[in-house]
Formats: structure tokens, sequence, C-alpha cells
């Protein structure tokens, strides 16, 4: 099959946006394809600098991912976390052993003075990735998540508290003096499509719309932007997208997705199970895809991005 050589960039985070990334990778001629991924999550644990949703869309385009539960390492094993246990050590955050490969060698080669964009690319290309994945920024920004007793680390409130804290707003610290690489802007203003993948909008999609060269750059771009929304019927098929946006009196469905990312987008693709929505949708200025939306196989993940890219006119 002749893959597509246009340029296409895709804003993802975690599981949502990882298997849409899979999707375009295999129709996409990898030079013209570029993730740019949300380091909101990233956090440093054990001594170890870790990039959850890097980390996802990495495993997922290697093919070596969990396929049960989205993210980590497919086959995995837990000694080490066995032996913390031992110790009785922290074990809130699992690190299984082959995933600590990872890890290991992203703390030692940014101790090593190489810039993030260097180690993630390096990691990539160990791991058989061809399409270019970049981090959203150089710089530390950190998604804190405010609740009603007081503010928590993302991480703290994703996994150790497992989203149960009611939550009344978030900051994404860092983000107002962060920059986004040169690479990642290039990307953008030389992209003839970009995609803004299901992926929660408000702990994914927002931390990268918060760098406001971003935003800026984003916004001037002539491009189609296409946002594919993460909720299907008010609810999301994982993680707490749904959850928040009630917690924070928004529209929890597909429009209230649109409604909220409308300023960025000129279309938005929906689930055939929200149909009836489609009209208040395309009234708030979109064009509106209506399709299959569930990625559960690799077939559909590559359905839905073939469907996408024809609907923005790339072939």
């Amino acid at each position: 099959m002749t893959k597509i050589t246009q340029n296409v960039v895709a804003l993802a985070g975690g599981v949502g946006g990882s298997k849409l990334a899979y999707g375009l990778a295999q129709i996409v001629a990898p030079e013209h394809l570029t993730i740019i991924v949300n380091t909101g999550d990233d956090f440093e644990h054990l001594g170890l600098y870790i990039a959850p949703d890097l980390d996802t869309v990495m495993y997922t385009l290697a093919g070596v991912n969990n396929p049960a539960t989205g993210w980590g390492v497919k086959d995995e094993s837990w000694n080490m976390m066995a032996a913390m246990a031992r110790y009785i050590g922290p074990t809130w955050f699992q690190l299984g052993d082959r995933d600590l490969a990872t890890h290991l060698l992203r703390t030692t080669w940014l101790h090593d003075n190489y810039s993030y964009n260097q180690v993630t690319k390096e990691l990539c290309r160990r791991l058989g990735v061809r399409c270019t994945v970049l981090p959203m920024t150089e710089q530390p920004v950190r998604t804190m998540v405010q609740t009603e007793s007081g503010e928590l680390a993302f991480q703290e409130y994703f996994v150790k508290l497992k989203c149960e804290p009611v939550v009344t707003g978030l900051r994404y610290a860092g983000a107002e003096g962060a920059q986004p690489s040169r690479e990642v802007v290039s990307a953008v203003r030389q992209s003839d499509l970009i995609i803004l993948c299901p992926s929660n909008p408000l702990l994914s999609i927002d931390p990268i719309l918060a760098l406001p060269t971003m935003r800026r750059v984003l916004a001037a771009s002539r491009s189609p932007k296409i946002a594919v929304s993460p909720l299907i019927k008010g609810q999301a098929l994982k993680g707490p997208a749904a959850k928040l946006m009630k917690e924070l009196n928004m529209d929890v469905s597909a429009t209230g997705v649109a409604h909220y990312l409308r300023e960025m987008l000129t279309d938005f693709v929906i689930d055939h199970a929200d149909q009836a929505e489609e009209e208040a949708i395309t009234n708030l200025g979109l064009r509106t895809l209506v399709t299959g939306t569930v990625m559960t196989s690799n077939e559909t993940k590559v359905q839905l991005a073939q469907e996408i890219l024809a609907f923005a006119g790339i072939s």
C-alpha cells in the first residue's frame, strides 16, 4: 500500500491517543507523521524520570504495549515490585521489569545532558518506531489537580488515589513559561492536517494547549484541525474524563467536548452512538464526521485513521 506523503501532526496523550497514533502510523509515511505528546503527567519516582503518556504512545507504535491495559509492556514481569514490597517501599506506582529499562535509560541520558527530544527519538529508534514522536515541550510542565482537600500532583490523584477526590480545578504548573521545541513548532507550521486524538481534553490535550506559543501556532495554522471525541454517550472508554467534566460543571457529552475545544478546531469526529448530537456540533461551526470511534483492534485503529484523513481531504 502506498503511504500518504502529506504532513500529518497528531496531539496525543495516553491510551486513546496512542491507538489513533498507531492507526495513522500504518497509513502515513513515517517522515510525514509527527506525534506531539502530553508531558503534563511526567514525574520523578524512585529517582527515575517517568513519562507515562510518551511511553504509552511509544510502546503502542512499537507494538510492544500490553493490549489488556493499553499501557505498559506486554509479557511484563514484576520482580522489582515484589522486592520493593519486601522492603515496605512505595508500591503504589507499578513499574514492570521491562518498563523499568525505559525509565533507567531515559534518566541516565537526561543526566548525561541529552535533550528530551534526543532521548525520546533514540528510545523510539531502538524500539523500531519510525515516525517522529516529540514531547510537547522540553521544559517541565506539571498537571496539578485541585481538590476539596487541597492540591495534588497528577500521579498522586490519578494512580495513588485512583481519581477518587472531587476535583475543583486544574493547573498546568510551568506552562506559561514553557516553550514547545523548534521541532514541534516546525511540524505544526508545515502540517497539512492537525488531529487532536481522542485523549482526555482536560488532562492530555489542555496541557499541550496551555503552552502559549503552541496555542498561537495552532491557531495560526490554516490546516484542517480535527478532534476526535473521547466520549461516547457521555462516558469515557477509559480514564476520568467524564468524571472530571461533571465535577467542573461542564457538559459531559461529545457536544461538550466540541464546545470546549471549538476555538482550536475546524472539524469534529463523533461515534455513531452520538449521531443525535451532530446538528448541535455543526451549529458550533464545525464540520462533523459520524463514524465508529471505538478502537478495539489494530484494524479499527487503521479504519478510523483512514476515515479521518479522507474526511480532511488527505490522500
